[in-house]
């Protein structure tokens, strides 16, 4: 007996768009920073995907692309509004990466973290263009601009982030090491292993989001971040801390580990010649409920020992 009209029709939407939903996922995170957020604007984009004439969609890739550039260009209207009234730094939702490079893509936290800093239509015509190899024309129809007006807002975008992308990148195994001297040196408290690790310019940020103590202002220098580190390991004691994955977090060396509250924790490492210049932890379980039962379930290696 065939199938009724309505339901091939849904086969043939979901058969076609399964295979952009990885592109269109990395496009909605890149825009927005939260990897929730962004797989709610891909099910939207599928939802209208389901709802269009396809029969008249001679790009699907490109067609789907401006809807979902679109809607994250909606969602940050309002995403700018919640960050302002963010309890202490914000940081993107954290993504394991399973290599210490960018996911292909050459986005980095830090990367990132320059992205907060443009206009949302510079962010759009820095990422679709620089980053995912869409047209001008193509971004011009997306962004309702001229195509010009689309070439300026990719330039000024890009002289704002260029000196983000790191020169000398660190390779898997100096990042893999660094990442465990650290965690050790940290959980610790020897203030003479952590200073080594860190660079004078060495900065310390951490994300909780008002749910977890968090310093509510990034800390700054060597000295203060390996004291301030020294001090948490002495309040909290050495070995409270397990290591579950020593590994990349959103292209940077890092690690997942299970503070002593029982909650998860990523700490991603920015390093420039050798040494630490930045330290990025996310404690906001919000940002990271979809790790729980991920990075965890490769037990833990607790930091009294080696990682």
């Amino acid at each position: 007996m065939p199938k009724p009209p309505d339901v091939v029709a849904s086969h043939d939407a979901a058969a076609n768009f399964a295979p952009l939903r990885p592109r269109l996922l990395r496009v909605a995170y890149r825009m927005l920073g939260s990897l929730s957020e962004a797989e709610d604007v891909v099910q939207d984009a599928y939802l209208r995907w389901h709802r269009t004439d396809r029969g008249e969609v001679r790009d699907p890739a490109g067609f789907l692309t401006r809807v979902v550039t679109r809607l994250c260009l909606d969602v940050l209207k309002s995403a700018r509004n919640r960050r302002e009234s963010y309890v202490g730094p914000w940081l993107p939702e954290p993504i394991l990466t399973p290599e210490f490079e960018p996911d292909g893509d050459d986005i980095t936290l830090t990367l990132m973290l320059a992205l907060e800093r443009l206009s949302p239509l510079e962010r759009a015509a820095f990422l679709l263009h620089d980053v995912f190899g869409v047209g001008f024309d193509e971004i011009a129809a997306t962004l309702d601009r001229d195509a010009a007006a689309c070439r300026q807002l990719a330039a000024r975008a890009r002289a704002h982030v260029r000196s983000e992308r790191p020169r000398f990148p660190v390779s898997a195994e100096q990042g893999r090491a660094i990442a465990a001297a650290f965690f050790q040196a940290s959980r610790s408290g020897d203030l003479a292993a952590l200073t080594s690790l860190l660079a004078g310019e060495a900065v310390f940020v951490s994300d909780g989001g008002g749910k977890r103590p968090a310093a509510i202002n990034p800390v700054r220098g060597a000295d203060r971040v390996a004291r301030l580190l020294a001090g948490i390991a002495r309040k909290v004691g050495a070995g409270a801390s397990a290591l579950l994955a020593v590994q990349s977090i959103d292209g940077l060396p890092g690690f997942v580990s299970c503070e002593p509250d029982g909650l998860l924790q990523t700490t991603a490492l920015e390093i420039v010649g050798g040494r630490i210049v930045a330290i990025y932890v996310v404690r906001n379980p919000d940002k990271l409920r979809r790790l729980v039962g991920g990075a965890a379930a490769a037990g833990p290696h607790r930091s009294a020992g080696r990682p």
